[in-house]
């Protein structure tokens, strides 16, 4: 097992899963890594519904006209039916997990409502869901050669296109994404 903490690192999967209907080339962003498990938002899986019809589901009236085309991201199969905003700088809202100086994870109503009118100051990815993991499974799961891991980089978050962001991670970890067989080897 993995004594390693990996809050703030990107989750990469390999090829093995790429027939995986939820996780096959996903990008996952850990929020949280302990011994209890982890949290994470995968950041390259936009839904068909935009910022803009989620806040006005959520019961915002008055919507930045910026967000009408921004897409919302499916941050995984755990609780898909709750909002998550993963963000930078940290803030000040009622539920927010902080990851290290700069980055956060909110699932409170009070960042929508600052989202919708234009009163937040930075930049920000929000989520349906999250992809979780029991003690110890996430390091099973590395174990098994499931997910490749490296540090996380912001500007792979929020300053690249959704496309372009699977093989940025690979090119950060310094790997060639069609260099990885299907399955590892065991010689």
């Amino acid at each position: 097992m993995l004594n390693t903490n990996l809050t703030n690192h990107f989750l990469i999967s390999m090829p093995g899963m790429a027939n995986d209907p939820m996780f096959g080339r996903s990008l996952v962003y850990l929020c949280d890594h302990s011994e209890q498990g982890a949290l994470g938002i995968m950041i390259n899986r936009p839904l068909e519904i935009t910022l803009k019809v989620l806040l006005e589901h959520a019961g915002q009236i008055n919507i930045n006209p910026n967000l009408v085309n921004r897409p919302v991201f499916l941050g995984g199969p755990v609780n898909m039916d709750h909002g998550y905003v993963l963000h930078r700088p940290v803030g000040n809202w009622t539920a927010t997990l902080k990851i290290g100086d700069e980055m956060a994870l909110t699932s409170s109503q009070d960042i929508l409502n600052d989202i919708a009118q234009d009163s937040f100051n930075g930049q920000f990815l929000v989520s349906l869901g999250f992809s979780g993991w029991g003690a110890g499974q996430l390091e099973q799961e590395l174990a098994e050669n499931t997910w490749l891991s490296v540090q996380a980089l912001p500007s792979i978050i929020f300053d690249l296109p959704v496309e372009a962001r699977f093989k940025a991670a690979m090119n950060h970890l310094g790997i060639d994404p069609g260099s990885l067989a299907e399955e590892a080897g065991h010689g």
